[in-house]
């Protein structure tokens, strides 16, 4: 049912602001009627497009929620339930607000004959390629729940890896806030005492205290230019990025870095397999999968590489040849691909691969997180030392002068 939002006051002059379903405005402005409400506005809530087609109002999707809904489609529709009963049963569940205005939506054209895909399609901010493709070939050979299951399979490894990243740089960050405020803190209340002291004494300052009193001096005067200066440093990098040029570079980059060079491969290397696994499995055509899968990774360079393969494999050559001649792909997976491709076993040695690569990425941040900590220590440690020689070595001058 489409849902509605309306506004009006109750029997003691109260005014009300609420939502409901119904199937009609006629039937909605009943119900409201009913309960006591004396209506003043109503009207079906939507999710609204902006230029790009993509959601401008109401809060918006995560993974998760998308991974549980998917779950429960997939459970509805295995039980021989109606989609749009189904998803029915969805609008009635979901949590999310605007997931439930989409819903409602995609329920409203199924019900006027449209597919399922189409009818997600419409909400690409929601559903993606991937998931629109897959839906619509699990449709066209009768096998949506099967594709549903691996959706939600698939979905929650990605919200599973994302999860496992954000865990891992917590605690560093932890440490750099907090770190970053205390010395923040001895430059702003500590130093400057000192700086009295050792100015009234009239002796030639050390360079680290020098340097110390200087760092101080900027901080107690201009600390307000320091968040403006990390804004348009940040906003610089973003601007330069979202350039076609920046965007090449920053991705050259990334893949030359010494541990998270590696660990960027690895995460496209993986998402690569899973997905073109995935829509394989699914049964949508190999050209059509590589061009999605190619949407879906971040990187340009691993675009390119993946780009040539659709082209090879268009010209009847195999794909793991210009894979391997990218440069961007390990031996092992080229060969493993190669594998099968020849046997014909070409979705199974990619989910094989993926699942190897999962496991590695997990090993690469758990290492990242422990190197990441020392490095913090190692650091924090450095400042604060040389905050206690800027301090000391007056002190032991002043001495030797005496």
């Amino acid at each position: 049912m489409p849902i509605y939002t309306y506004k009006g006051l109750d029997k003691t002059g109260k005014e009300v602001k609420s939502s409901m379903n119904a199937e009609s405005v006629i039937q909605a402005k009943s119900k409201i009627r009913q309960s006591g409400v004396m209506l003043i506005d109503i009207k079906e809530k939507k999710a609204k497009k902006n230029s790009a087609n993509s959601v401008s109002i109401g809060s918006p999707v995560n993974i998760e929620d998308i991974a549980l809904m998917t779950r429960q489609l997939a459970t509805l529709v295995k039980a021989k339930i109606q989609i749009v009963e189904s998803l029915q049963a969805l609008q009635d569940q979901v949590d999310n607000e605007y997931l439930r205005v989409v819903i409602s939506e995609v329920k409203q054209d199924v019900n006027e004959g449209s597919s399922l895909a189409k009818a997600m399609a419409k909400h690409p901010k929601v559903f993606n390629n991937v998931y629109v493709n897959m839906v619509e070939a699990g449709e066209a050979s009768g096998t949506l729940e099967v594709v549903l299951l691996r959706l939600a399979d698939f979905s929650e490894a990605q919200m599973r890896l994302r999860n496992r990243i954000r865990s891992a740089m917590l605690y560093p960050l932890i440490m750099i806030l907090v770190g970053s405020s205390l010395i923040s803190l001895i430059f702003i209340l500590v130093i400057p005492k000192l700086s009295k002291i050792f100015t009234s004494m009239k002796m030639e300052l050390p360079l680290p205290t020098k340097i110390s009193i200087n760092i101080s001096n900027f901080m107690q005067s201009y600390w307000w230019s320091i968040p403006i200066i990390l804004f348009c440093l940040f906003y610089l990098f973003k601007r330069w990025v979202a350039t076609p040029k920046g965007k090449r570079r920053w991705d050259a980059i990334l893949l030359k870095l010494i541990i998270i060079g590696n660990l960027t491969r690895m995460i496209n290397v993986s998402r690569f397999c899973s997905t073109l696994a995935t829509l394989l499995n699914s049964g949508v055509p190999i050209l059509v999968a590589l061009n999605i899968v190619k949407n879906l990774i971040p990187n340009v360079l691993i675009q390119d590489a993946i780009e040539n393969c659709k082209d090879a494999v268009s010209e009847g050559q195999l794909m793991s040849v210009p894979l391997k001649e990218s440069g961007h792909f390990p031996s092992m997976v080229t060969h493993m691909i190669n594998l099968g491709e020849k046997s014909g076993e070409l979705e199974d040695m990619l989910r094989i691969i993926a699942d190897n690569y999962e496991d590695q990425v997990n090993s690469k941040i758990d290492g990242l997180t422990s190197l990441l900590e020392p490095i913090m220590i190692v650091f924090l440690g450095a400042t604060v030392f040389f905050v206690v020689i800027s301090v000391i070595m007056p002190m032991m001058k002043l001495n030797q002068v005496r």
